[in-house]
């Protein structure tokens, strides 16, 4: 009876022991557990130079804001996936979700890419935060997709307001024939004819090795008072060196664009064929707040000198979004819960006020007019004219 007492003590201790030991491991596991986020840019070919902002603005958010969040390590797993091949973006998301276990899927540098990918996010209710591409509709592809960068008609729908308010009457449109060039020329021809104004004639350029030569020789034999562009970042230089070289400025033809045909990152390379363009987007690295001072000197001085650009701010924000949403969920990775705690968040950021819209979990953004000029010796997007709180137009 005494030992069989004392065998029960016996065996009740080392059970207990076990069980503590065992709820120990499980706790440490838990607190061990990373929190996967898979990153698809383009990091070579003709779109590199997208890839490379986002990626330096995510590692700086990670940078100033550490790699834990509710526990949880943050990891960065960085894919390549060359910017132009729909197939390859939609077989890193799947390896990335089935293999490695991301639980966030983001990047995107074109909106073919984001196609591919939404129905793997959709299929592992994994959220995929867009940073980069920008046709309208991408939102709609899946209920896990939240857009933390801009689209084409919430950046359009501005220059156009502003051309019909200050003397252009007629203008000739040219776009890069894909999604966000559709959606920023039918954005441009609605909102400025509704103005008042007159489209001459819409003109689409191939995306792949554009020759731009003959579309801006057409809009100078049109005598428009304007010419408006879209093409993707990168593409610019070429517009601008076709508009100086065929002397559209001095027929009296202005050229108007959104930020894309501006890039920040690309503007000083571009030289005076910028200087007095006119433009609208969501970031200028000359946008006046504190916020982004600080941001432009940490991500120079993180990316030898390489000056951010609209791109690096939807990583930078897609970044906050994802911290801020686990924070809400405690640490929890349930992509309906992680996305549901995205929908009506709201902060600061670098280029201004921002919000994601509950209804569509899409961005709204503050929407800046802006000339290049000259800052002490360099030259800068300088924003001239706002408008606040700019939802998609089509949304």
């Amino acid at each position: 009876m005494t030992n069989g007492k004392k065998m029960d003590r016996r065996t009740f201790l080392a059970c207990s022991t076990a069980g503590l030991v065992t709820a120990s491991l499980s706790r440490f596991t838990l607190a061990a557990d990373p929190f996967r986020i898979g990153l698809i840019i383009p990091k070579t070919g003709p779109f590199a130079s997208t890839g490379k902002q986002v990626e330096a603005a995510c590692r700086l958010y990670m940078q100033k804001n550490g790699d834990t969040v509710s526990d949880r390590k943050i990891e960065l797993l960085v894919r390549d996936d060359t910017g132009t091949a729909p197939e390859l973006t939609k077989r890193i998301a799947s390896e990335l979700i089935a293999r490695d276990q991301v639980k966030v899927i983001a990047g995107f540098g074109l909106t073919p890419l984001a196609f591919a990918a939404a129905p793997i996010a959709t299929d592992a209710k994994t959220p995929m935060i867009v940073m980069a591409a920008a046709t309208s509709a991408i939102p709609q592809r899946s209920p896990f997709i939240v857009r933390s960068g801009f689209t084409l008609p919430q950046v359009t729908l501005p220059i156009a307001q502003w051309a019909a308010k200050n003397q252009i009457r007629t203008v000739v449109t040219l776009v890069s024939d894909y999604g966000p060039g559709l959606d920023a020329e039918k954005t441009f021809v609605k909102y400025f004819s509704g103005a008042g104004g007159t489209i001459v004639e819409s003109t689409r350029a191939p995306l792949a090795n554009p020759d731009f030569a003959p579309f801006i020789q057409r809009a100078k034999d049109a005598k428009p008072d304007a010419l408006f562009v879209f093409v993707p970042s990168g593409a610019g230089t070429g517009v601008l060196k076709q508009f100086a070289e065929r002397g559209l400025k001095e027929a009296g033809i202005r050229l108007i664009c959104t930020g894309d045909v501006v890039d920040d990152d690309l503007l000083e390379a571009m030289g005076a064929p910028a200087l007095g363009v006119v433009s609208s987007h969501h970031y200028s690295a000359a946008h006046p707040s504190a916020e982004n001072r600080a941001y432009v000197s940490a991500f120079m001085q993180a990316n030898a000198g390489l000056r951010p650009n609209f791109h690096s701010v939807g990583g930078y924000d897609g970044m906050h979004l994802i911290y801020e949403a686990l924070k809400k969920t405690g640490g929890a990775t349930d992509g309906e819960k992680l996305v549901a705690a995205m929908k009506g968040t709201s902060w600061q950021s670098p280029r201004g006020p921002m919000s994601i819209d509950p209804a569509t979990r899409d961005v709204v953004q503050t929407v800046y007019i802006r000339r290049v000029e000259m800052q002490d010796g360099r030259p800068f997007n300088v924003e001239f004219d706002e408008f606040p709180n700019v939802k998609d137009p089509g949304s």
